[in-house]
């Protein structure tokens, strides 16, 4: 059986797991909370990041290597064309680089502070041990996360107008009516978009489950919707309605 490791909530994973299923790819998921995910990642062959797949073609350490791995299982006419469109492996690559760090800065920023809530959702499907060392641990590992990820007092003043930039970027191409990123076809860069995207959305279709604008505190809520209310929000949280449901079918 193929093994993917994770971080439950982690954006880049949820890329990979949506690319393995839409792929009709059986794995099992190994999930783990941050700081034993380096470990757990070292051990299995990979660099200390997650998500990492464990399959007949050896270790992937990469949320684009999985989908480009897992891409090349399926008939031409179903791929995403990561190997065939310079556009999209540009888009997707620059969505990695930029709006992913900053997506995933901004939660953490507005999370943190939420000790209950956010475990409650991290560490959904966790072995018990990490869940209790996640819990015991808490400020150590808060101010490790915060090292690790670049929190400061000024992240979420800083990262949200980056995010807003990113979603205005998108929502400019798609001003033309185009259904997708690159055209009238799925491809990588709208799966790309939307998984980094997640961050801020928290669709209701996501890979484990997310707290929803009406559990979440202000002003997080208000952000969320926010960003759920712009063009490139509802674009992809209507990926997620379509595409990422019919994926995990």
């Amino acid at each position: 059986m193929r093994r993917l490791l994770t971080i439950p909530i982690s954006h880049y994973c949820e890329k990979a797991r949506w690319a393995l299923e839409r792929a009709g790819l059986a794995y099992a998921e190994e999930r783990h909370v941050q700081g034993v995910h380096i470990l757990a990642s070292r051990r299995a062959g990979g660099h200390g990041t997650v998500p990492v797949l464990i399959c007949e073609d050896g270790v992937l350490a990469a949320s684009e290597a999985i989908v480009r791995w897992a891409d090349a299982t399926l008939p031409p006419e179903r791929r995403l064309l990561l190997d065939a469109d310079p556009e999209v492996v540009a888009l997707c690559r620059r969505l990695d680089a930029g709006l992913g760090p900053d997506a995933r800065r901004l939660m953490y920023a507005h999370m943190l502070p939420h000790r209950d809530l956010l475990l409650s959702c991290n560490n959904t499907g966790v072995p018990a041990w990490e869940d209790q060392l996640l819990r015991r641990l808490w400020p150590a590992m808060t101010h490790f996360a915060g090292r690790r990820l670049g929190l400061g007092p000024r992240t979420i003043d800083s990262d949200t107008p980056r995010v807003r930039a990113e979603f205005d970027t998108i929502g400019e191409r798609l001003a033309d009516g185009r259904r997708y990123l690159c055209g009238d076809r799925f491809t990588a860069a709208d799966l790309t978009f939307a998984a980094l995207a997640a961050a801020v959305l928290v669709p209701p279709e996501y890979g484990t489950p997310l707290p929803q604008p009406d559990e979440l505190p202000e002003p997080v809520a208000s952000g969320v919707r926010e960003f759920r209310a712009h063009p490139a929000g509802a674009f992809a949280l209507a990926l997620f309605r379509d595409e990422r449901q019919a994926a995990a079918a």
